[in-house]
């Protein structure tokens, strides 16, 4: 069992930045991804980048490329999600996951363990 609690959320202006947090409980996470999604009102949970907890590889959606940035705190078993040059669409609640498979990182159905969520609103 993994326990995930986010943090970092909250109200910035268009083209500031935010940096959210996701610690996990587990005793190790060598052999887990983890994944970054967000869900707007309305909408479906979209997925936006993962991390490789073993290598640290990281991989995003064509949206977050260039903007966010995924890393790891090994002590810490902490993931980040640095979040630059925000845009009022990136306003949404910001979800961390966690699987133990490496594979299909997209596909929020495959992650086992979520955290609560943190809401990111990005003002015009």
């Amino acid at each position: 069992q993994v326990q995930l609690v986010e943090s970092g959320g909250g109200l910035v202006q268009a083209g500031g930045s935010l940096r959210l947090s996701c610690t996990a409980s587990a005793r190790t996470l060598s052999t887990y991804a983890m994944g970054w999604f967000r869900q707007a009102p309305g909408k479906e949970r979209e997925f936006v980048g993962a991390l490789r907890w073993s290598d640290a590889n990281t991989y995003y959606t064509n949206t977050a490329k260039g903007r966010f940035t995924i890393s790891k705190d090994n002590a810490k078993n902490t993931v980040y999600l640095q979040m630059d040059n925000l845009k009022p669409e990136d306003t949404s609640i910001y979800h961390c996951a966690a699987k133990t498979a490496i594979l299909r990182l997209w596909s929020p159905g495959e992650y086992v363990y979520w955290g609560q969520g943190t809401q990111v609103t990005v003002s015009s």
